[in-house]
């Protein structure tokens, strides 16, 4: 069994991270010129003051990059902790791929059509894979 098998989901999550960073930014840049924000000579100021200027399908692209930095970080921490300690194989790769996939599922959803229950079923089904992993690490290292 391949231990290190888990960083190919923890890879593939990362990339789509920034996949959704640059089409977040493909859309805010224009929205930004259209809503005659001056950027060259912006100062200070957060993505949250953007959120009564720019049309809200500009800001679903930034609400779920935001998304992106929250929850999987706890993904990434088991993930690695899962193959350090030789337990990134097998079921928990599987495991691992389905949150990754919940995740980019998620993302398309929230970037497109924003529909709230169809994002929380997907965010649901991928706490619960999360949640799985994390009591795979905890039985591994603690209960072992």
């Amino acid at each position: 069994m391949d231990n290190n098998a888990i960083l190919g989901p923890v890879a593939t999550l990362a990339l789509w991270s920034m996949i959704m960073w640059v089409w977040m930014y493909a859309t805010r840049l224009p929205a930004m010129r259209r809503a005659k924000i001056d950027t060259a000579n912006l100062v200070g100021g957060t993505g949250q003051n953007l959120e009564n200027v720019l049309p809200p399908q500009v800001q679903w692209k930034a609400h779920n990059y935001n998304h992106l930095m929250e929850q999987p970080t706890v993904f990434y921490a088991v993930a690695i902790a899962l193959a350090v300690g030789g337990m990134g194989g097998g079921l928990n790769a599987q495991i691992a791929w389905a949150y990754v996939a919940l995740r980019i599922v998620h993302s398309l959803v929230q970037v497109t059509v924003n529909r709230v229950m169809w994002r929380f079923l997907v965010f649901a089904l991928a706490s619960i894979a999360l949640i799985a992993l994390c009591l795979h690490a905890f039985m591994g290292f603690v209960l072992h």
